[in-house]
């Protein structure tokens, strides 16, 4: 098992690591919204999504791979009725249709509206 951390990702608010790389496979823990150029949040559904996404490829990216090999997201959102518009952002960056789960929860970290993570092979 390889750790995988980068500074182009916000770093971990709890006692977990950015992402793992066991064999050929990524797993990222969620990813908020979070710039990490200024720890800031965005004020919109799209505009977090987003960030979220850059988050999670900037990880990638680090463990040697890209969104062309996600093959399982999972995504939480805030509320449900911003489906749509997460949607939008989301399939800009996730063309390949990986599987995915999206589900609503009461509340995420830092007040944020989305959190997307993934599961992907290395290049």
């Amino acid at each position: 098992m390889n750790k995988i951390n980068t500074n182009h990702a916000p770093a971990a608010i709890g006692p977990y690591s950015q992402a793992y790389k066991v064999g050929d496979i990524i797993y990222t823990s969620g990813q908020l919204p979070v710039d990490p150029l200024n720890d800031s949040m965005a004020d919109t559904i799209k505009e977090q999504a987003e960030q979220s996404c850059k988050n999670v490829l900037a990880i990638l990216e680090a463990a040697g791979s890209d969104s062309s090999l996600v093959f399982k997201t999972t995504c939480f959102l805030a509320d449900i009725t911003d489906f749509a518009a997460f949607n939008d952002v989301y399939q800009k960056y996730f063309t390949s249709h990986p599987a995915r789960s999206c589900f609503a929860v009461k509340d995420l970290p830092k007040g944020a509206l989305c959190e997307i993570e993934v599961i992907a092979k290395e290049k």
